[in-house]
């Protein structure tokens, strides 16, 4: 008998458990919450919310409709603990059940786009991918983790990859055993700047207080299912004009 194909399986687990696994958290709560994990349970991870993981992988953006990610899922134990050892020595990632490892096809980023498809492209777009697998991790209660140090030859050996592709990320998932505190962050005075280099806006925490304001009344129309009140509308019309007299500036 053969194997079934992967598409079948992956049609047939929407076409029969979508409902039960499709995430409803809003997308800005998992942006804010997400946290790296490191310490998994040994409860295994349903099929169908790895397949739900690849999914949101594979909607990812990339140059030219390109979609140069090929996805490897790992879930034999010998084979992750040695991607683990060959990760810097990060033994953890070994006891996660499932690791992704997100390889792009080089030959087909140089076709089209050169050196910079190679050594600029070809890494957006997995990032991408990867960026969107640990929000769906995240929003189906599942922990995740971005992984950029390892020894990629000795990596390529173990998932038998050829040549022509390259491993840019892996992606351990489980269910966590841990609740990491969140990690400082530069505010966005200093991150941000409009229309050039250094220029910081001088009203900043009034504009946000006013974001802020706007967004919390905006949610609460969400929740309750009706449409942005007048106070709403007049308060984002507000920032709008802020922003405006800043550029003029």
């Amino acid at each position: 008998m053969g194997r079934t194909p992967f598409s079948a399986i992956c049609f047939s687990v929407k076409f029969i458990k979508r409902e039960s696994f499709c995430p409803s958290m809003d997308l800005f709560e998992a942006m804010i919450e997400r946290r790296s994990i490191r310490k998994f349970t040994d409860e295994p991870v349903a099929w169908g919310d790895v397949v739900r993981i690849i999914e949101a992988g594979m909607s990812a953006p990339s140059s030219g409709n390109l979609q140069n990610w090929r996805l490897i899922i790992v879930t034999d134990e010998a084979k992750r603990k040695a991607i683990a050892e060959a990760s810097a020595q990060q033994y953890w990632m070994g006891k996660a059940p499932v690791l992704i490892a997100v390889c792009s096809d080089m030959d087909k980023m140089r076709k089209f786009y050169g050196i910079r498809g190679e050594r600029l492209y070809a890494i957006q777009n997995c990032a991408a991918a990867v960026e969107n697998m640990l929000l769906a991790a995240y929003s189906l209660g599942l922990g995740a983790c971005w992984i950029g140090a390892f020894d990629e030859n000795a990596v390529q050996r173990v998932l038998e990859n050829p040549d022509s592709t390259r491993i840019e990320a892996i992606v351990p998932i489980g269910h966590p055993d841990e609740s990491p505190d969140s990690p400082s962050r530069y505010s966005i005075e200093t991150l941000c700047f409009f229309e050039k280099w250094g220029n910081r806006m001088k009203d900043m925490p009034g504009v946000l207080w006013d974001f802020d304001v706007a967004g919390k009344a905006i949610r609460k129309g969400r929740k309750a299912g009706s449409s942005l009140s007048h106070h709403s509308r007049h308060l984002i019309e507000k920032i709008a004009g802020k922003i405006k007299k800043i550029k003029k500036k």
